[in-house]
């Protein structure tokens, strides 16, 4: 993961010089998630949501441009889990982590952006609530990778994101040596500031 973010940092710096424009600043938001999984055994539960904030940085190329993010999620799930014996418990998932989406999109009218591209994220600290011993020996990878696609807004200094986020797993269970299949589905809202 270390060499995947600094491969990131220098195509960022890289692309820099060649940009018609750099912006930076804070960006924070709220998205709203849902568990998705494939076992019989598990139903997905009520939509939980949750919160992000980082950085953002923009590298304008014409009317294409470069949107690397760094940001800390904090993003909830809740499912059930049917044992087969009459009974279904419910539990609820924490999910805190460290993601880099880089955006690539492509500017419309000075105003409107579509967008998309892969999302890293390194796991901090999830966990799963009062599991007790019905579902044991929860592991959460380390880093996984997915992705994200959306449109935005650029209003004056403030850009506004609208962005969906789900796993690659439908195409492979992994990117080199990081996870794709651990991943939420989520709906993301985004607000922005350039400070320059």
């Amino acid at each position: 993961m270390k060499k995947l973010i600094l491969s990131l940092a220098l195509l960022a710096f890289a692309l820099t010089g060649y940009s018609q424009g750099f912006s930076l600043g804070p960006k924070v938001g709220l998205s709203q998630t849902n568990l998705d999984f494939k076992k019989d055994q598990f139903k997905n539960g009520d939509s939980k949501f949750g919160y992000h904030v980082g950085l953002f940085a923009r590298i304008g190329l014409g009317p294409l441009y470069l949107q690397p993010e760094v940001l800390y999620t904090q993003t909830q799930g809740q499912f059930s889990f049917d044992e087969g014996v009459g009974a279904i418990d419910q539990y609820e998932a924490d999910f805190n982590r460290v993601d880099i989406p880089v955006m690539v999109g492509f500017k419309m009218f000075n105003l409107l952006r579509i967008q998309a591209g892969p999302i890293a994220s390194i796991n901090v600290n999830s966990e799963l609530k009062d599991a007790g011993n019905t579902i044991q020996d929860v592991e959460y990878d380390d880093a996984t990778i997915g992705y994200q696609a959306g449109l935005g807004l650029d209003i004056g200094n403030l850009i506004i994101d609208a962005k969906y986020e789900s796993s690659l797993n439908s195409f492979s269970s992994n990117v080199g040596n990081f996870s794709t299949d651990q991943r939420t589905n989520q709906w993301i809202l985004s607000v922005g500031f350039k400070l320059f």
